[in-house]
């Protein structure tokens, strides 16, 4: 695991582009997988002012969500396949039906979760994941106490998890969903590369855990310790719990050089 520790979420949104503009360049075809929330905001506005610019393409590329809300209707501005549109698919140059996400208006989700995680293997897999992380340590939906082998499936969502995201529904958790299809820890390692981005001071515990803590269930993050190409991108206030930090900043500028 390789950890950097930046000024802004700007300096993050660089050097998370660069990654995913170095490996569309090795790989027009590869296979991202995409974050939603607050978080990876800036990097899509850098991946869409890069190509913009000329300077990338995504019309060979597939996108997988991490993610989907059960219960909001299909057509919901705050869906997750309704965001990742929004913020980064529609802007850029991705081939129409290219970006997929798990379709939660089957009737059967069950299945739907199945056929999710079959579809990405069927892809070939995912070469870039992208990551935010909870408070409580959540990466996906994948909350505390969840299995580490776990694949794409149907999850319920903890009151900390609703409370956090309600600021999507106009501050009323009563409007967000209790339920779930998530990519699963299993499912999330398989990945060639995991690209972690955390921002904020209410991310330090959950930073420090998955960076300096023990791998357990109850920080579902930490099973990245285990991950043989990850890297996490960590604003000032998130790193601020890390006792490693100046030897973190030592390693990473050296890498760099």
């Amino acid at each position: 695991m390789r950890i950097a520790i930046l000024p802004t979420p700007e300096d993050i949104a660089v050097v998370a582009a660069d990654r995913i503009q170095s490996l569309l360049e090795r790989k027009p075809s590869a296979v991202l997988g995409l974050a939603t929330g607050s978080t990876p905001l800036p990097l899509y506005d850098e991946l869409t002012k890069r190509y913009e610019a000329g300077e990338i393409s995504f019309a060979d590329t597939q996108s997988f969500n991490l993610d989907e809300y059960v219960g909001l209707p299909e057509d919901h501005p705050e869906g997750y396949a309704n965001f990742i549109h929004r913020f980064l698919v529609d802007r850029v140059d991705f081939p129409k039906g290219a970006a997929h996400g798990p379709n939660v208006w089957t009737g059967d989700n069950d299945q739907a979760a199945a056929d999710y995680d079959k579809a990405i293997r069927d892809a070939g897999g995912i070469d870039l994941q992208i990551l935010g992380i909870g408070a409580d340590g959540h990466i996906g939906f994948n909350e505390p106490g969840g299995s580490f082998a776990s694949r794409t499936h149907v999850d319920v969502l903890t009151e900390q998890t609703r409370r956090d995201n309600a600021r999507f529904f106009d501050g009323d958790i009563t409007k967000v969903p209790t339920h779930c299809i998530t990519q699963g820890l299993g499912t999330i390692m398989e990945s060639g590369e995991a690209l972690l981005i955390a921002t904020g001071a209410g991310k330090a515990e959950a930073v420090r855990q998955l960076v300096e803590g023990a791998i357990s269930a109850r920080w579902p993050a930490t099973i990245l310790q285990m991950h043989p190409n990850a890297i996490v991108l960590l604003d000032e206030p998130a790193a601020q719990g890390l006792e490693l930090a100046d030897f973190y900043r030592e390693v990473w500028a050296k890498h760099q050089a």
